[in-house]
């Protein structure tokens, strides 16, 4: 399961090492090293590397790419951050208030899908939303739970003030849930599906109300990629190869999903469930338009007043303008001197034109 979650100590410890260690962006190189953490819509990128199709790709382009699991998130993201790795899988809004806001000029190279459902607001013994207001909520402080009660709130005409957030573990979350103190709570799947097994548990909002907005991406060090492109293009033919492959409706297809799901802990109806609580993209195309889309420039600018609200776009950010971000088409939403965080089709572009 991806612990999606982050504290204040480690971001402030991710930005020291981006500070304190040169960024991963020098000469062209041939080896790279790739982070990911257990979550379905980034099984994929362990199935490659077991299955031998990250070696494929990287032979092809004359590299090698090391593809390393962390079983904590957060750490994975520390790690690229102070350049030991060169790429590593997270969601937009982590994107943004830790490599970015860090000082690390980011780019997202594959949008691989974002959260239909697998993200949600709990209630127990309620069944409508604005029964939340008074309550305790319990979530992952700063995480994107935390964000998608923001936008619960804001779809009812509440905030954050109406209610009182209490931090808990992703991981002490389901056994909380049991207890008769907590009433409310915003999490992700599988917890989730654990949760709503209980008959007094209502699910009143989830990430599918809010489409497009929690993006789970594949992120590069720009200056590594810019000089070393051949190491994108490998990324991003690993990673369709690996879709295609999963999404098969053949045996083949099954036992890729089959060993997805036992690697994330569950079994091939769970997986299958979360999938269909996620929107994958399952063509390069398909990815490519939707980071195209004005959609992005929406979230985007949602997600960095978020963060600066809750002081998470670094220490000295006096607006949400702090950290500039650009879009696709090249505009930039914040400061275009402090540009940190790229959305960049062009690979995902040369996947789908067959120029891999």
């Amino acid at each position: 399961m991806r612990n999606r979650s982050f504290l204040r100590s480690l971001v402030l410890v991710g930005s020291a090492l981006a500070l304190s260690v040169s960024v991963a962006a020098a000469a062209p190189k041939k080896d790279f090293k790739v982070g990911w953490s257990i979550y379905v819509g980034w099984m994929p990128w362990g199935y490659a590397a077991d299955s031998g199709i990250v070696k494929k790709w990287a032979d092809k382009y004359g590299v090698t790419i090391d593809v390393k699991q962390f079983n904590d998130y957060v750490e994975s993201i520390n790690q690229y951050t102070a350049g030991a790795y060169d790429a590593v899988t997270i969601t937009n809004m982590d994107a943004l208030s830790i490599p970015a806001a860090g000082g690390v000029d980011t780019t997202a190279l594959i949008v691989g899908d974002f959260s239909n459902g697998n993200d949600a607001v709990i209630l127990k013994n309620k069944t409508k939303l604005t029964d939340i207001k008074g309550q305790n909520v319990n979530l992952v402080e700063f995480s994107v739970s935390h964000y998608l009660l923001a936008r619960a709130l804001e779809s009812v005409k509440l905030a954050e003030k109406d209610v009182k957030v209490v931090n808990t573990s992703d991981a002490d979350m389901a056994a909380a849930y049991k207890t008769a103190d907590v009433t409310a709570v915003a999490t992700w799947n599988p917890i989730v599906s654990e949760i709503l097994s209980s008959p007094d548990a209502h699910k009143v909002f989830d990430s599918s109300q809010i489409p497009g907005e929690i993006m789970d991406l594949m992120v590069v060090n720009t200056e590594v990629v810019k000089e070393n492109p051949a190491f994108g293009k490998a990324l991003v033919g690993i990673w369709y190869e690996t879709l295609a492959k999963m999404l098969a409706d053949n045996a083949d297809g099954k036992a890729a999903r089959e060993a997805m799901a036992k690697a994330s802990g569950t079994d091939l109806a769970g997986f299958n469930a979360q999938l269909a609580a996620t929107r994958l993209f399952a063509t390069p195309k398909e990815a490519a338009a939707f980071t195209e889309s004005k959609d992005v420039a929406i979230t985007m600018d949602r997600v960095r007043n978020f963060l600066f609200a809750k002081s998470l776009l670094g220490k000295d950010a006096k607006s949400a303008d702090a950290v500039g971000i650009e879009l696709a088409d090249k505009k930039v939403l914040g400061d275009a001197r402090n540009v940190k965080l790229r959305f960049d089709p062009s690979f995902m572009t040369l996947a789908a034109q067959g120029k891999l």
